[in-house]
């Protein structure tokens, strides 16, 4: 990997265009992924992609006039220190917010880097390059900024965050706020009439385990298999089975995990700690993202938990 003092002119020049050709790539993806659900923002980026596009036929207009047609293959990932965007897929997954942070990112990174590049340069005809990227890239952000006043108004911006608030809580929350009912609840009556019956902390554990990790497998397909999606908006069936199943096994194991200690009355009291800890914490998620009223989400959470409780302590005492 070569640094950027080791670029002659032409090889910056030809830096550039690459830089501008992936840029512009990348906001065409974002636009691409963001037009089903945020068409305002795809419009944005469709402007920003077309801008770079601009950008870069006006530097290969100055290669080819100074250096011939032949532009030499280089890329930001060849030159130490250069600050290379982020994978377009793993930005989207994060969020509109990400995609609109990563954007302002590159331009921002991409200023920068030619910025001191061109304070380090002592070359006259290099270091004044180097200025006119950096301005480039400062004229990028302030398009950037008023691509969005435009595209993105207030009350557009405020409408696609909604849905993207509305589409987290169908597609995360929901099917991880179901799968730690499951988990938290309905493996307490094992686990206690494993404890109960034996008084032997180990035997409550072996079941804790084996119920948790079923349960959250059976959870996990049950979520991805009932709805693909499409119509009900609730997003990838893989990943409501992924966070259904694994919040389902997390709220198995989280009261299961204190029969690990030999002392029963200990691990048992330590366990009890945990439940109510579990379902305070359902409790609170229901209120959060559900806008159930706290009172009513935890006396319904408290009193179906209780009563699983009991159930299991009595057929394990009986």
């Amino acid at each position: 990997m070569r640094s950027f003092g080791d670029l002659d002119e032409r090889e910056i020049l030809a830096l550039a265009i690459a830089n501008e050709e992936e840029d512009g790539r990348i906001y065409a993806d974002y636009a691409e992924h963001l037009r089903e659900h945020y068409p305002d923002s795809a419009r944005m980026f469709d402007d920003m992609a077309a801008e770079e596009e601009e950008h870069r036929r006006a530097l290969i207009d100055l290669y080819v006039e100074r250096f011939g047609r032949h532009i030499s293959y280089i890329t930001r990932r060849d030159v130490r220190g250069a600050p290379a965007p982020a994978s377009p897929r793993t930005t989207i997954l994060k969020g509109i917010d990400a995609v609109r942070a990563e954007a302002q990112r590159m331009e921002g990174n991409a200023s920068r880097f030619y910025r001191q590049a061109a304070d380090r340069s002592t070359d006259a005809p290099i270091r004044k390059l180097l200025g006119d990227l950096a301005s480039a890239e400062l004229d990028h952000l302030r398009i950037a900024a008023t691509i969005e006043e435009r595209r993105l108004p207030g009350e557009s911006r405020a409408r696609e965050d909604d849905d993207a608030s509305r589409r987290f809580v169908l597609q995360v929350v929901q099917p991880g706020l179901v799968g730690l009912m499951d988990g938290s609840v309905s493996t307490l009556a094992p686990v206690f009439a494993a404890a109960f019956a034996t008084h032997q902390p180990w035997n409550a554990f072996l079941v804790g385990m084996a119920a948790s990790i079923g349960a959250g497998i059976s959870m996990g397909f049950a979520e991805a298999l009932a709805d693909d999606g499409k119509l009900s908006g609730r997003g990838a069936p893989l990943l409501r089975g992924l966070v259904c199943g694994a919040m389902t096994t997390a709220g198995g194991i989280g009261h299961t995990l204190p029969f690990l200690l030999r002392d029963f009355w200990t691990a048992t009291v330590l366990a009890g700690l945990v439940v109510l800890i579990e379902l305070s914490a359902i409790a609170w998620i229901q209120y959060r993202y559900m806008q159930t009223p706290p009172l009513s989400a935890a006396a319904k959470v408290m009193l179906g938990g209780a009563l699983v409780l009991a159930a299991g302590i009595a057929i394990g005492s009986g």
